[in-house]
């Protein structure tokens, strides 16, 4: 396969390549020359945002803005606009032009746009909690729109490949970076745990690569692939360079992440208008120290479940394991007080319903089971056809020796 030149892809006025979309999960890029290359998307420009989670959102917080001008067309752009705009852009990390960024741009302008509309209202939720941490460790704060590549800013998401939550996080991975998984928890659904994780984990990659494009590569599909990459390419350690070295998902991750940074800054210029956001009221924790059902909170305290499950992503089954350790149950702030006033009551609310983890169980006693003696059974081949001794049946019965009378009925168990 014919090696992309770093100067063909880093041309800002006119680029060797142009792309198509080919199907729901790729696009082909094709040279001049008609060799041909499948980039699959990234799994936020796939996935639906119709979960639960997000459907409770868009019903009780999100409406139709009209801080811009909303409707169906997409403007055309020039590439020098593009070139301009992206420039503009106040980054660390290198965002140039070429026509693969410019599909990407495209997809979210077009196909994805009412997505990106609700992605621009959810920031409101999201934006501080990835600003806060990508500040404490001294990272580029354009890394906070990292997640929506990776899950289209949705907590719940799950990728094929089995990562989970916003900043799609695998499991060994997560559990590296302090994430807690089990039956009950994923810490992976936390939005401030796991973003803090994230934060941890791009600070180790930059200290790995010290390129903030590999960075997002190595993120995507591992340090491992792209040392690999960095072997095949003769240690070259451009992520332009290494292009055709990379897994097709990779090679279409940096380059979505280009198109988000311009969609998530440009939006009014392609027509598109966030959702209005009325953020939801306060919101407080507690410390769970037994086992508690979301469902027992809900109903004595009078609050959707729905919500519950918004504030609290991280408990698979809507079950907070208290007594294994303590976990902090996030509450609207004027439930809190409610909850801090009825917990007796609310922890004893249907447990035979909610909580059917029993913490103990008898063994009944065996059934008791008799047998009427035939004339010319014995006390062996009663045995052998209950598949119990000689000496059960005599203990249970009290018989010695071995004369049994016929028609007399004795225990066998």
């Amino acid at each position: 396969m014919k090696k992309l030149c770093i100067g063909i892809l880093s041309m800002l006025g006119a680029s060797a390549l142009y792309a198509q979309q080919t199907d729901e999960n790729s696009i082909t890029v094709r040279s001049e020359s008609g060799t041909e290359e499948v980039i699959g998307l990234p799994e936020g420009m796939l996935s639906e945002t119709d979960s639960l989670y997000l459907d409770w959102i868009s019903k009780n917080y999100i409406n139709i803005g009209e801080n811009c001008e909303m409707n169906a067309g997409n403007p055309d752009v020039s590439d020098s606009v593009y070139i301009d705009r992206l420039q503009r852009i106040p980054a660390i990390i290198e965002m140039p032009y070429n026509e693969v960024v410019r599909k990407f741009i495209d997809m979210y302008a077009t196909r994805l746009r009412q997505k990106v509309a609700f992605m621009l209202s959810a920031n409101n939720f999201y934006m501080p909690i990835f600003e806060e941490a990508l500040d404490l460790y001294n990272l580029p704060l354009e890394l906070k729109y990292l997640p929506v590549i990776e899950s289209a800013l949705n907590p719940m998401a799950a990728s094929r490949q089995g990562a989970v939550g916003l900043w799609q996080f695998m499991l060994n991975t997560g559990k590296i970076y302090g994430l807690k998984v089990t039956s009950f928890v994923d810490e992976r659904r936390d939005p401030i745990k796991s973003t803090r994780a994230a934060a941890r984990y791009l600070k180790d990659l930059y200290d790995i690569y010290h390129d903030w494009n590999l960075v997002l590569a190595a993120y995507n599909c591992g340090p491992g692939t792209i040392n690999k990459a960095i072997r095949r390419a003769d240690g070259e350690k451009d992520f332009w360079q290494l292009y055709n070295y990379l897994p097709k998902e990779t090679r279409g991750y940096v380059p979505a992440f280009i198109a988000a940074n311009y969609i998530m800054t440009y939006y009014c210029e392609h027509n598109i208008s966030p959702m209005e956001m009325k953020l939801p009221e306060g919101t407080d924790t507690i410390h769970i120290s037994r086992p508690l059902h979301l469902q027992q909170v809900a109903e004595v305290c009078n609050i959707n479940i729905d919500e519950l499950r918004a504030l609290n992503p991280e408990f698979k089954k809507d079950v907070v394991p208290g007594n294994e350790q303590p976990y902090a149950l996030r509450l609207p702030s004027k439930t809190m007080s409610y909850f801090i006033d009825h917990e007796d009551s609310i922890y004893n609310y249907k447990p035979e319903t909610y909580l059917t983890r029993r913490s103990t169980v008898d063994i009944p006693e065996p059934k008791a089971v008799y047998h009427r003696i035939r004339n010319g059974e014995t006390l062996g081949g009663i045995a052998r056809k209950y598949g119990v001794s000689v000496s059960q049946i005599r203990r249970l019965n009290g018989i010695r020796g071995s004369n049994i009378r016929a028609g007399k009925s004795i225990r066998i168990r």
